[in-house]
C-alpha cells in the first residue's frame, strides 16, 4: 500500500520553484502571440497572411519596441518552462524547449535589416522553428512512459502539425499564415503543459498504480 501512496505524491506534488517556473511556459507564448497579433493588425500595409512576424521587429519599424520585448518575453519564459520540464522528468524535450528559447533571444537580437542580420536571423528562426516542433516530439516517449497515451498521441500531432505549417511558411504563398499557424500550436502546447505543471500536476510521473 506505501508504494502507490508515493507514486501518487509524485503524480500530483511538484516543488514549488518547479511550479513557478512553470508559469513562464504561459507568461511568454501568451505575450509573444498577443504581441504579433495586435502589432500586425494596427500596422498599416502589413499582412499577416503573407508576411512574416519578423517584420514587425525589423530595423526602423514602429512596432519594433514592442515585438523585440515579445520576443525576449518567450526566451526568457520558455527558459524558466524548460527547467520545470528538466525537473518534472520530461526527458530530453527540456532541451529542446532551452534550445527554441536561446533561438528566439537570438533573433530579437538580431533583427532584419541589412544582409548579415538578414542571415544570422534566418538561421536562429529556422533553428527556432525546429526546436519548437521538437518539445512535443520528445516529450511523446515520456508521456507514454507515465501512462498517458492520449497527451503521448497528442503531442506527436503537434509536432508533426507545427513542423508541417512551418516548413509550408518556408515553401511557398501564404508565408505569414503558416508561420502564425506553426508557432501556434507549438506555444499552445507548451502553454498546456506549462498550465497543469504550475498546478502542481506532473504529467510526466507514472500514474498511481489501482488498488
Amino acid at each position: 500500500m506505501a508504494v502507490p501512496a508515493v507514486t501518487a505524491l509524485r503524480d500530483e506534488g511538484l516543488r514549488p520553484s518547479t511550479r513557478l517556473l512553470a508559469i513562464g511556459g504561459v507568461i511568454g507564448p501568451v505575450a509573444f502571440v498577443s504581441t504579433w497579433a495586435i502589432a500586425g493588425r494596427v500596422t498599416n500595409h502589413y499582412s499577416p497572411i503573407e508576411d512574416a512576424i519578423s517584420e514587425l521587429a525589423r530595423t526602423g519599424a514602429s512596432t519594433q519596441p514592442a515585438m523585440t520585448a515579445a520576443f525576449i518575453a518567450f526566451g526568457v519564459g520558455v527558459i524558466a518552462f524548460a527547467v520545470a520540464l528538466r525537473e518534472a522528468g520530461a526527458g530530453r524535450s527540456w532541451i529542446s524547449a532551452l534550445a527554441t528559447a536561446v533561438c528566439t533571444l537570438g533573433v530579437a537580437s538580431f533583427p532584419l535589416g541589412g544582409p548579415t542580420r538578414d542571415v544570422v536571423h534566418g538561421v536562429f528562426a529556422s533553428l527556432g522553428y525546429l526546436t519548437l516542433a521538437g518539445v512535443p516530439l520528445l516529450s511523446a516517449r515520456p508521456l507514454a512512459r507515465a501512462g498517458r497515451p492520449g497527451w503521448a498521441r497528442g503531442s506527436i500531432a503537434v509536432a508533426a502539425i507545427s513542423g508541417a505549417c512551418l516548413l509550408g511558411s518556408a515553401m511557398g504563398p501564404a508565408h505569414g499564415f503558416f508561420q502564425r499557424a506553426g508557432l501556434t500550436t507549438g506555444d499552445a502546447w507548451i502553454v498546456a503543459v506549462a498550465l497543469h505543471l504550475a498546478g502542481g500536476r506532473n504529467l510526466f510521473a507514472p500514474r498511481p498504480a489501482k488498488v
